[in-house]
């Protein structure tokens, strides 16, 4: 079955980096696009940015783009998010994502457990 396995969280200060890896099997993750969702305190999950198959095409969440870049290495079934200029406004549960479909459908799985990401001085 598809397994999504999120690492790299942790506590950093304000305008600090962090990379988060999402390792993934179950499935032929070259074909599929994939995401990165994420889930602050007591709001919905939040779609953050979504990569090609090939990871040739890239897309993000107004509030993230210039900070955040997501990257795929398909010969190791893994998805990276590096964050850089952190704010207290990126805590949030970070889950990597898979389409529903092999062609970009929009809707995804949430199969992980998520990485904690928190951002305080």
């Amino acid at each position: 079955q598809v397994q999504l396995l999120e690492s790299g969280g942790g506590l950093v200060q304000p305008g600090g980096s962090l990379r988060l890896s999402c390792t993934a099997s179950g499935f032929t993750f070259s074909r599929y696009w994939m995401y990165w969702v994420r889930q602050a305190p007591g709001k919905g999950l939040e779609w953050i940015s979504r990569i090609s198959p090939d990871g040739g095409m890239t897309f993000y969440e107004d509030s993230v783009k210039g900070r955040f870049t997501m990257s795929r290495d398909n010969a190791k079934n893994t998805l990276f998010l590096q964050m850089n200029s952190l704010k207290s406004e990126d805590t949030a549960v970070y889950y990597c994502a898979k389409d529903n479909h092999i062609l970009y459908s929009g809707s995804y799985y949430v199969g992980g457990q998520g990485t904690q990401v928190t951002v305080s001085s």
